[in-house]
């Protein structure tokens, strides 16, 4: 029953391998990991990570001596750990200690911990990768311990004390942030933490001296069972107190725009109109900051993927996420001017941006108070645009500011001698671009602003 559609992101596990088969993603087993599997399922411990939503859930469709397929909970959007925001990241990282501890306690281990096994779905983060676990070796360490302090620990603290962008790191190192990278790269008084010293700038020593050790004749490491629950409680404890400085935590977006309430209100009137009339199930909200404007559409949604630029903004709304028990929102961050591309061996591991929201086919696409800032800040003509929205658009609901509203003259005033060059920017020229990819299904002006909305259908 072997299918040959293997997907070009699984072929680093001898375990099994994921494929697509009628459009569902379905996992090969193969009798390498027999032994374990059986276990894991005769044990009741799968049964365990699924009911506690720590592991994706999956049922069994064939089993033989050569293999055994199954069929995971299909996941609409996968994100990535460089479209996480610092909240979401954490919970991921102590998601995989939850169940390394759980693992450990019941004679199991994970045998990696990559960031790239978690995702984000239906409001939390859940673990992905079914073949990631192993039987428990007594008195051995945690394999998997770089692994996860390049994945979780290290970016999460350059995220801490150099900034949010230091998560995009991970789209650059699909393996993990180097060690050594991570030590240098920290502040020197971190080197004074004995927590980081040994999680961090220890562990780059070691791995120095190993690279060093061309007969390998380092010593296996010897660790106790206990010693290594400690090591996680270490972890998952220093983890979960991780915060960021309070004056780099979101602010409310929409106190500092220049709508008035009447405003504000008609234009959420008018998007929750137009997602009844197309009677959309699914949207993608770019830009859609917090997530506001989603939460005020009455109509009830299978998903909302809310994604923004600002990684405070996907955070509040990760927030609200969990406040709120949301399992229909899916927030992430994603900066429209540079969409996340296709990574890793043969650009063929992580699917880009583009390439997954056309497979998702989103219902509605919505981009409001965005345009101004692709065409003003990023230099991307209207037509471009408009061709990138038509490409993963059925509708499209976009906000146009016109040249006479403050934050547009704002944005041309920056541009000095060259804002003669910006003179196409108005509703005449956006509208004759967009219609090139697009038919006008209605057209509203918002009252008491400088503001038009508009809906259109892809041709």
């Amino acid at each position: 029953m072997t299918s040959n559609n293997r997907h070009s992101s699984s072929f680093r596990d001898p375990s099994g391998f994921i494929f697509i088969d009628q459009g569902l993603v379905k996992r090969s087993i193969s009798p390498l990991y027999f032994e374990q599997y059986n276990a894991l399922k005769s044990t009741g411990f799968f049964k365990k990570l699924h009911t506690a939503g720590l592991l994706i859930s999956h049922e069994e469709l064939w089993a033989s001596n050569d293999e055994v397929i199954i069929q995971p909970e299909q996941i609409s959007f996968i994100n990535y750990p460089y479209e996480w925001s610092f909240g979401q990241y954490k919970e991921a990282a102590l998601l995989t200690l939850k169940i390394q501890k759980f693992a450990l306690e019941n004679g199991f281990s994970l045998k990696d911990a990559s960031a790239f096994n978690v995702t984000f779905h239906k409001g939390k983060m859940v673990f992905i990768d079914t073949l990631s676990l192993d039987f428990y070796q007594e008195n051995s360490p945690w394999r998997a311990y770089k692994q996860f302090i390049t994945h979780f620990l290290g970016p999460l603290l350059l995220a801490k004390y150099n900034g949010l962008d230091s998560l995009k790191l991970m789209n650059s190192f699909i393996d993990g942030v180097p060690i050594k990278m991570l030590s240098s790269m920290l502040p020197f008084k971190t080197k004074l933490n004995p927590f980081l010293y040994s999680n961090i700038h220890l562990l780059a020593k070691f791995e120095d001296k190993h690279n060093e050790d061309y007969k390998g004749e380092s010593k296996a490491s010897h660790l106790s069972k206990k010693a290594q629950l400690n090591i996680i409680k270490g972890l998952y404890d220093f983890i979960k107190k991780m915060s960021l400085k309070p004056t780099s935590e979101w602010g409310n977006y929409y106190d500092k725009t220049n709508y008035a309430n009447d405003a504000f209100d008609q234009k959420a009137e008018i998007i929750d109109r137009w997602i009844k009339q197309l009677g959309a199930k699914t949207v993608i909200d770019i830009g859609g900051n917090d997530g506001t404007f989603v939460r005020k559409i009455n109509q009830e949604l299978k998903e909302a993927l809310v994604c923004d630029i600002d990684y405070n903004a996907v955070n509040a709304n990760h927030i609200l996420v969990k406040k709120n028990k949301e399992t229909f929102m899916l927030p992430f961050v994603f900066d429209v001017l540079n969409p996340s591309a296709n990574i890793g061996f043969n650009n063929k591991e992580r699917d880009s941006f583009l390439k997954r929201i056309k497979a998702y086919a989103p219902d509605v696409t919505m981009a409001l108070a965005v345009i101004h800032h692709m065409t003003l800040s990023g230099n991307i003509p209207f037509e471009m645009s408009a061709e990138f929205f038509s490409s993963f658009s059925k509708h499209l609901v976009i906000e146009f500011p016109k040249r006479t509203d403050s934050w547009v003259q704002r944005l041309l005033n920056t541009k000095g001698e060259f804002k003669g060059h910006f003179d196409f920017y108005n509703i005449k020229n956006f509208e004759s671009c967009y219609a090139k990819y697009f038919i006008l299904v209605a057209k509203v002006a918002i009252d008491n602003s400088k503001r038009v909305m508009y809906v259109y259908k892809t041709l």
